[in-house]
């Protein structure tokens, strides 16, 4: 039997997007999960508490601050 971590995924197990989110007041880097059914409007910066919001024109913070942009507008169902 084959590990855990090199265990082929079936098609049943989803992978949880991530976004590795950064604050543009200190510059804390963090990996979060992504809701994928709807935009993430708010976050706090886990080091300076900073309460982020999107940019103009941006959907939601993953959008603005993170590395990759969001389920629902990567899969085109946000309605922003």
């Amino acid at each position: 039997m084959q590990a855990p971590e090199t265990m082929p995924r079936t098609q049943h197990e989803a992978v949880a997007p991530t976004s590795r989110i950064t604050c543009p007041q200190c510059g804390f880097v963090k990996e979060e999960v992504m809701p994928t059914e709807a935009c993430q409007y708010f976050y706090e910066c886990g080091n300076c508490h900073t309460r982020l919001t999107p940019k103009q024109g941006d959907c939601c913070v993953f959008c603005s601050y993170g590395d990759v942009p969001c389920p629902p507008k990567t899969n085109g169902s946000c309605d922003c």
